[in-house]
């Protein structure tokens, strides 16, 4: 332990950001880096707890004392080799995960939590900087080959998974570059793609080979993969947006939020933001722009706020997002006991930099001009009953029914579901109950014994981290598959935390 007294002595401090004003006049990165003092001072505030929450709060199974120690001492080497030995890719959980862990920190039973995930993202950085971080090669090639089909965090993490283990992993990639939700899901702002390119550069040293513009059972064939493989990883997400059946539906300038989002990353990326369209397949031919328009985003998550984000640098005239549910608790309550991951009130840097936020309101009807465009919206207000500390059932208030002009309504309400039409028909490949690749946790696998699945497209819509750890995994049992059912050299999150538990 670091500093017994940390906790007592340095209270929580985010790093800085870029005045609002001068962020929203590009589409990099604003949150500035800790000086090495407010680093160490952070990372001094961990505890060493005997039973650290933190470690089962994160779905990796990150060994967060053990890396925050290695940073207080300013050991680099060893705070990377502990955080690298759980997670494949710490620059993306460190920019983009909701941080699970820290709302188990056990410092944050009555304080606030330690920074874990600034503290995360600053040891791969340093770690970069000082070039520990290269290219991790097998000694060994098994001779077998396995297709993962989908680059997001899922795939990418099966694949180096799969290539440490020394078998040849071919990452199958609809899109024009790797990165799935990563580079077209995730605004710049949030997550510059020199750090995806960075991360894939090394890969590909490391042998991992990358196809993109292949839409396996679009321009790709899926019986060819079957051929040529020893086993596939489904890994291509969950991509069917929650649409929003009212009146009005059809009239153009309501468009589904990804849509937006993948545009503008691909502008910002200086491409024809509708290029390829009829390759990827998950592209809208029409571009979007909110420049002058009233915006209103439907959903209050995460991708509702990069709309939010997006839209004020696009120059919109103003900018409202809906959320059906109530407004959520500032702070714990008794129905959100420490230490599970509570649903309060998030505040994000898009919503600091502008926007009418409204909760528990309904959508009953979009309206049309006479040329067929969208010019306003018809909402409710909705007054909830509360049971057990969770919204139960919602009447509509009366006479709050009122209009208020959009030109642009962007839906943002989650996603159902993979996309079945192609070779997930097309092969028979099961669904549960939801609509997601059928494969249990137990070993991964769909009812085809050679194809495996992994992350939101087996689990449902979920987080990064989430995606990473079902990557690896399910690395593991397509490993075991492919010895015949021997043990996997790659350990698995239980087995690390048995190991630092011991």
């Amino acid at each position: 332990m670091g500093k017994p007294t940390g906790f007592k002595e340095f209270g929580r401090e985010l790093p800085g950001k870029q005045p609002v004003q001068e962020r929203l006049q590009h589409y990099n990165e604003f949150v500035y880096r800790y000086t090495e003092e407010k680093l160490n001072q952070q990372a001094a505030r961990c505890m060493n707890c005997g039973v650290p929450f933190c470690h089962h709060g994160c779905p990796l199974g990150n060994v967060i004392p053990e890396f925050n120690d290695a940073v207080y001492k300013k050991d680099w080497k060893e705070a990377y080799d502990i955080l690298s030995s759980t997670n494949n890719f710490p620059e993306f959980t460190g920019r983009i995960c909701p941080a699970p862990c820290e709302t188990a920190c056990v410092l944050g039973i009555n304080q606030p939590a330690i920074t874990i995930e600034e503290i995360e993202k600053h040891i791969i950085e340093i770690a970069f900087d000082k070039g520990f971080v290269k290219p991790r090669k097998p000694n060994l090639r098994s001779g077998k080959k396995v297709a993962v089909i989908g680059s997001g965090p899922a795939g990418l993490a099966a694949a180096a998974q799969l290539n440490y283990a020394g078998h040849t992993v071919t990452v199958f990639e609809r899109d024009d570059a790797p990165g799935g939700l990563l580079r077209y899901g995730i605004p710049d702002f949030k997550l510059e793609k020199w750090v995806i390119d960075r991360r894939i550069k090394l890969m590909e040293e490391e042998g991992i080979i990358f196809k993109c513009l292949a839409n396996v059972g679009v321009n790709v064939s899926i019986n060819d993969i079957l051929r040529e493989f020893n086993a596939i990883v489904l890994a291509g997400g969950s991509t069917t947006p929650r649409n929003l059946f009212i009146p009005g539906r059809e009239f153009k300038g309501v468009h589904f939020a990804m849509d937006f989002l993948k545009q503008n990353n691909k502008r910002v990326a200086g491409k024809d933001p509708v290029a390829n369209a009829a390759i990827e397949s998950n592209i809208l031919s029409e571009e979007l722009k909110a420049t002058g328009k009233n915006v209103v985003v439907i959903g209050g998550g995460d991708t509702g706020s990069d709309c939010v984000g997006t839209s004020n640098r696009h120059g919109a005239k103003s900018v409202t997002q809906f959320e059906l549910l109530p407004k959520p608790p500032e702070e714990r309550n008794d129905y959100m006991p420490w230490p599970s991951y509570p649903m309060l009130l998030k505040t994000t840097t898009s919503h600091e930099e502008g926007a009418n936020r409204q909760w528990a309101v309904a959508t009953k009807e979009f309206i049309g001009d006479e040329n067929g465009n969208l010019k306003a919206l018809k909402i409710v207000d909705l007054e909830w009953k509360i049971v057990d500390g969770r919204p139960a059932q919602f009447v509509e208030v009366t006479g709050s029914e009122r209009e208020i002009p959009c030109e642009l309504a962007l839906l943002a309400m989650g996603f159902v579901h993979p996309q079945h039409i192609g070779f997930i028909s097309d092969l028979g490949i099961g669904l549960d109950e939801r609509g997601n690749v059928n494969a249990s946790e137990k070993d991964y696998r769909t009812n085809i014994s050679k194809i495996f699945a992994a992350g939101d497209m087996r689990r449902g819509q979920s987080l990064v981290v989430w995606a990473i750890s079902e990557g690896r995994e399910s690395a593991r049992k397509v490993d075991e598959f492919l010895n015949n059912n021997a043990p996997s050299m790659l350990e698995s999150k239980d087995t690390i935390l048995q190991f630092q538990a011991s």
